[in-house]
């Protein structure tokens, strides 16, 4: 893999257009969280999904590893599947923390990837790593898109002075 300017344009440019998949399974996870933890939680629309893939890759340092992790996804496949099982996993972890930004989000995109691999399943055909590259995109975007109450204000231990 060779990680240049253009291909990270055309990565992020990759994910934009996955937004017809990625946008369902991001509203499936919410809905699936806001149920566990007896919360309303708002769905993302496709333009939102866009333009925070757009803040995402406005950031040339985050973009570059947004772009690599989803490279590696991309075309990761293990013989059986199953052994591969672990380096998918890590890899779908940290993209998913990585567009969700700094801690806590981070850790917090980290749980729901997990959450989010479950809901989805890969087409036949696809290599191993397909279905943790989207349901890492589902779980950093989710994370990091407003809609949950507890981020729509200030927080209570904020110290002043």
């Amino acid at each position: 893999m060779h990680v240049t300017p253009e291909a990270v344009v055309t990565e992020r440019d990759r994910i934009r257009d996955r937004a017809p998949v990625v946008v369902p399974l991001v509203n499936d996870t919410r809905d699936a969280l806001g149920e566990l933890f007896d919360a309303d939680v708002d769905h993302v629309t496709p333009d939102q999904f866009r333009s925070e893939v757009d803040a995402v890759f406005a950031d040339g340092e985050v973009a570059v590893n947004v772009a690599g992790y989803a490279g590696l996804l991309r075309d990761l496949d293990v013989d059986g599947d199953y052994p591969g099982f672990v380096v998918d996993e890590v890899l779908g972890r940290e993209l998913a923390a990585t567009i969700a930004g700094g801690q806590p989000l981070a850790l917090l995109a980290q749980a729901t990837f997990h959450l989010a691999d479950a809901r989805i399943h890969g087409e036949d055909g696809d290599v191993a790593g397909a279905d943790d590259l989207d349901a890492a995109l589902a779980a950093g975007f989710q994370t990091r898109l407003p809609g949950w109450d507890w981020r729509a204000g200030e927080s209570p231990f904020a110290v002043d002075g």
